[in-house]
């Protein structure tokens, strides 16, 4: 007889496999890998002691390393059921995804459109800054004309008399 070390599944057992059902008159055995009839057996150590399994009957003498709770049923409804859950999940996930997306879109349209606004009011910036410039030029060219001028009426007025 073989000894082997396993470490615990998913579910915290002991064992690991797959198995079959088969109905017979009207009754239904399960089946390994093998094709033999599976066994019930008890967990003796770990997490999961004294509760009940399937498994190979030949075991530990064969590779077939069948496995399932006795109290263990599938139940296509209640897979049916998380399987709708999870998609219900993914499309409101996916909804709120599209939300965001739209919200994003629109604040990088908002922020191209400040940065346009941006630009333009500098550009308006630096045209108002030469049309100081240029004042400021014509300011001080009328002061000297203003002076000669003044100076021209004082020089007409001194000589006319």
């Amino acid at each position: 007889m073989s000894s082997r070390k396993q470490s615990p599944n998913a579910s915290g057992s002991y064992a690991s496999g797959s198995s079959s059902i088969s109905k017979r008159d009207g009754q239904s055995r399960i089946r390994c890998r093998c094709g033999k009839d599976a066994v019930v057996r008890t967990v003796r150590q770990g997490p999961n002691l004294g509760m009940k399994f399937y498994g190979c009957p030949s075991w530990p003498d064969t590779h077939c390393d069948m496995f399932r709770w006795v109290n263990q049923s599938i139940n296509l409804d209640d897979y049916a059921m998380k399987i709708l859950e999870k998609e219900t999940i993914i499309h409101e996930m996916e909804a709120e995804l599209k939300t965001k997306d739209e919200k994003i879109k629109k604040l990088q349209l908002k922020k191209e459109n400040l940065e346009e606004d941006v630009q333009e009011m500098k550009f308006e910036v630096s045209c108002t800054r030469i049309e100081l410039i240029k004042s400021a030029r014509n300011e001080k060219n009328l002061m000297i004309a203003l002076v000669l001028s003044w100076l021209f009426f004082v020089i007409i007025l001194y000589y006319g008399q």
